[in-house]
Formats: structure tokens, sequence, C-alpha cells
């Protein structure tokens, strides 16, 4: 295995703004490969994953007895989440609760889709409403840190209090939406994929950054999710549609025909800044585009073809007069002038790195969760 110059998978279209990507002697390169020999091998999504699936919901139903509902399940609008609650109620026969967090950026396509699927499936709903105050110090302590890991504010929040209110409901499984279908390439560190909530980093940044501290925010560090929620309490995380067959039209198509759910442009467009800052501010402002994450998943498990990716790369996903009003809108709910954060974005990238951390410690968990067995994606 060798490291090259600029080049691009010749299999799915990862290519080498991922700094540490490997491509064999063939040109593949190491998400390819895992996925033919880690991820492919042990997936299945025949009867074998359909009798997995009914043996889990048969033990969340017995483990669920005498509650009001025997799972939780976060809920964005997106597609993911919204066919995870779909699996749930209707094959696997359980009594989910819907938990959604407001963290301010929900689109009115994501809210409309939420209604859809809590109304469709006759399934309740909470939903947590973030701090707006803090939620917009912490997000402009993160834009002003320089750093391209732009979401990890929102999805702190999302997983905090997800557990916290599993915990406080006395639920001990939590479905996820999570799947190799369409996420079996991860996007790499370096595009802003860090690693889960690290209280040690998102406190430096807020000391450094920030003008309110986190006083409400429901932050938890991801050791102690990790440790004290699943493996002192219990909770456990299922992902369902990683034991059936889920291909991505199929599955927007089906929520579409039986409740009227509407799919996005692109992953993650029911977010407004995730929209923003994955279309907008990480390729022009560090030249990641997380798109090739995302279509490389889909090559993989055949759902698209590596020359329509290569085509879709080649310009944006939105327009560009779309994405000067959005830089506008972004600016203007943040409080800020265009001007200022346009010097934000002109100034000088840094990483993570330049910021107290606890990486190391989460890196090597995620090596032991790949070495058991638990976690089959490329994770650096």
């Amino acid at each position: 295995m060798v490291k090259n110059s600029y080049k691009v998978c010749k299999q799915c279209i990862m290519d080498s703004s991922d700094p540490n990507i490997i491509f064999d002697q063939r040109g593949m390169c190491d998400y390819c490969n895992n996925f033919e020999s880690n991820i492919f091998p042990s997936w299945h999504t025949n009867e074998i994953g359909y009798r997995q699936l009914k043996l889990l919901a048969n033990k969340i139903r017995y483990q669920g007895e005498g509650k009001e509902f025997d799972c939780i399940i976060g809920i964005s609008g997106g597609l993911d989440s919204s066919y995870a609650a779909y699996i749930a109620k209707e094959i696997m026969g359980l009594r989910p609760l819907l938990f959604h967090v407001d963290a301010g950026w929900n689109t009115v396509q994501a809210v409309s889709n939420i209604e859809k699927i809590v109304d469709g499936l006759g399934l309740d709903l909470y939903t947590e409403v973030i701090n707006w105050d803090e939620m917009k110090d912490l997000q402009l302590a993160f834009l002003r840190s320089q750093i391209p890991d732009q979401d990890l504010p929102q999805d702190s929040a999302f997983f905090s209090s997800l557990y916290r209110f599993a915990y406080k409901m006395k639920i001990k499984t939590i479905i996820t939406g999570s799947n190799y279908s369409t996420e079996c390439c991860r996007e790499p560190e370096e595009w802003g994929g860090y690693l889960g909530v690290d209280k040690t980093l998102i406190n430096d940044i807020t000391k450094k950054f920030g003008q309110y501290g986190l006083k409400t925010l429901p932050l938890i560090d991801i050791l102690t999710y990790k440790i004290f929620y699943q493996r002192i309490i219990g909770i456990k995380v299922i992902a369902p549609l990683n034991m059936i067959p889920f291909i991505k039209k199929d599955a927007e198509n089906e929520l579409e025909r039986l409740f009227g759910w509407e799919k996005f442009q692109h992953k993650h467009h029911e977010s407004r800044f995730t929209r923003f800052y994955e279309d907008y501010w990480l390729p022009k402002k560090f030249g990641f585009d997380k798109r090739r994450a995302h279509f490389s998943s889909l090559i993989l498990t055949k759902q698209m073809t590596r020359e329509a990716a290569m085509v879709r790369v080649k310009s944006p996903e939105m327009s560009e007069i779309f994405l000067q009003h959005e830089f506008e809108y972004i600016a203007n709910k943040l409080d800020l002038t265009v001007d200022e954060l346009r010097v934000i974005f002109n100034g000088k990238n840094k990483t993570y790195k330049e910021y107290k951390n606890k990486r190391w410690l989460i890196n090597f968990g995620a090596h032991l969760l790949r070495l058991f067995g638990s976690e089959k994606r490329l994770f650096r």
C-alpha cells in the first residue's frame, strides 16, 4: 500500500483531499478495501438479517413490557431517521417515542416531514428546544475557532439530549437510522468528521471565543455515554436499517407514497445550517466536499454509478445565488453583519489539534470497537 500525490479512487470518488487516504496497486482506496473486507461479508439484508431483526424486536418488546415506550428514536425529518421510525413501528412492532431536538435550524420541509411521520404512524413526539442564545454563542465560537468541524455544536446537542432523555424515561433501547447502505464510507476527520462529543474541545473553544459559556446546553461527553449510559445503565443502540434491504430511492418513494413525506435535494439538508456548512462553508473555505463520501457510499452499495457521481461533484449542490442568500441568512441569524461573517470566512484555517482535546482517547475507543467488531466503518 502506498500514498500518492493527488489521486481519485478507481472504484469510488474518494480522493486525496483526504490527506491520509491510501491507494493500493489497483488504484483502489482504503475505504473501498475496508468495505470489501470488513463490511460487506458480514452485512446481511436477506433472510439472515430479517431473522436478526425479529429476534431483536422480540427482545426489545420483552424488556419494554409495562412501559409506555419500549424504545426511542431521534428524528430529524431526514430519510434515515424517518425510515427507521417506519421500520420500528410497522416491521418490528415496537412502541417507539420519537424525539426531536430543535437547535434553531430546522427547514420547513424537515418540520413537515416529522409531522407526517408522527401522524402517519400514530406515534408520540417529544421536542426539546435548545436555548438559542447559548447555541448561537457556541456556534459563533466554533466559527471563530476556524476549524472545519462546524456541525459539532448541533451534533453534540442532539446526541446529548437524546441520551439524557432516554435515561430520564428509563428507555433502554435507542433506534438509530445509521446504516451501511448510504454511510459505509465515512467522511474523514479532516473534513469536519470529528468523532464524538469531546467536552474538552468544546469547553476550550468556548473559553477562547464564546461570551456566555455553557450553562444550560445539554452536553454529555463521549466517554460518559459510552461508559455510563451504554455500559453501566445498559442503553443499547440498534441500527435496524442494516438488517433490511435499505435502498435510498426506494425508501424515499415508500415514505412519499405512505405519508406524503418529501425527499431532500441531498443528505443532511434537513438542517439549514448543515446544508450551508456542507454546500458552501466547507468546500469553499477548506476545499472539502462531503458529497465525495456520500456518493462513494452509494457507489459501493450499487445505488449510483461512479460516472454520475463524478459529474455531480463538478458543480455545487445548490445554485450560487441560493448559497449567497443563505450566507446572508446565516449571518443575520447569528447576529452578524455579512461583512463580519465574511471576515471569519476569510480567516486562517485551523484544526482541532490547535485546541485542548482528548482525540487520542476517543481514537483509542474507536479502535477497540473495530477490534471487537462493533464498528466496521473506517475511522480516521
